[in-house]
């Protein structure tokens, strides 16, 4: 079952966390070997892994990544 606005709050998170940091997509997936445009596409469901391995590339944890989510 896919939760559209559940997708979507990780993908704009995810897009808000790499911008900031001035990373692209290309160096983003050469460091982590994640395709964060099928994250930010909120397209898929990801799995616990990979939300995982997003929140360590950020230096955040996985209750900091969904803090502002309401």
């Amino acid at each position: 079952m896919k939760n559209t606005s559940f997708l979507k709050y990780i993908a704009k998170k995810t897009k808000q966390l790499r911008e900031a940091k001035g990373i692209s997509q290309n160096d983003f997936f050469n460091d982590t070997g994640i395709h964060v445009g099928r994250v930010e596409s909120a397209d898929r469901d990801i799995s616990v892994s990979t939300l995982k391995a997003i929140c360590d590339y950020f230096g955040i944890s996985v209750s900091d990544f969904f803090r502002e989510l309401k």
